[in-house]
This record gives structure tokens, sequence and C-alpha cells, in this order.
């Protein structure tokens, strides 16, 4: 039982955390494309609404264990990008606390990578315990 509570906890805390940046993102979408503008990427409002809306995806699999995997893996590529393109090494002399957000993103990715290997674990049986829907088969 230790196990299947946390890992619940661990799908909640990646869950909350890609959703709280996609609603950061959904209140303030012109200041997410200037950001995104400042380093110099293209059609920067197109791809902050994309980083929302693909962080609010991120979010439902990760919440709900519906490829869980393959979420888990996505988010891990995405964290790493955000990490070398918004905090990478040419941004550490101008701000010594991009370093400290550029580690930040390697412990997100190691346990991203550790969840896209190991799956949602028995957790995402206990959701369908909890809640079982009457029109679908109840997994093992």
């Amino acid at each position: 039982m230790t196990k299947t509570i946390a890992i619940i906890v661990a799908r909640l805390i990646f869950g909350i955390a890609f959703l709280m940046a996609a609603s950061f993102k959904f209140a303030g979408m012109e200041g997410t494309a200037q950001f995104i503008a400042s380093i110099g990427f293209p059609m920067p409002l197109f791809f902050a609404w994309l980083a929302a809306f693909f962080e609010l995806a991120l979010a439902l699999a990760l919440f709900t264990g519906a490829f869980f995997s393959e979420a888990a893996a996505l988010a891990a590529a995405y964290v790493l990008f955000l990490a070398f393109a918004f905090h990478g090494p040419a941004t550490w002399e101008s701000n010594q606390m991009e370093f400290g957000f550029f580690v930040d993103h390697f412990t997100f990715l190691a346990g991203l990578l550790f969840a896209a290997v190991h799956g949602p674990g028995a957790a995402l049986a206990l959701t369908w315990r909890l809640w079982p829907r009457s029109d679908a088969a109840q997994p093992l």
C-alpha cells in the first residue's frame, strides 16, 4: 500500500506541476509569448498556445494514467528542451539563478524518466477501482 500511495503522490506532483504551468500560460499568454520571443524563437504566440495545451495534455495523462509512460517520456524530453532553451549555459553569466533553474529541470527530468520506465503502477488500477465505469472493462 505504501508503494501505491507514493505512486499516486508522485503522479499528483507531476500533474499539478504541468497543470500550474499551463494555467500560468493561459492566464498570461502575451507574457509567455514575450518570454519565448526573448530567446529568438519564431511565432512566439503560436508556441505559447502550443505549450499551454501540451502541458494541459501532459497533466491529464499523468493524473489519469492514460498513455502514462508515453506522456512521461514526452514530458522528460520537453523538460530537457526547456532547461537548455531557457536556462542553459548562455544565461548563467548574466544571472546566476538561471543555473539553479537549469539544475532543477534535471531533477524533474530524472523523476519523469523513472516514471516513464516504471509506468503508472498499481495507482492506475486503484483509480479504476475507486471510480469504476459501468461501460468499461475493469483491469486486473
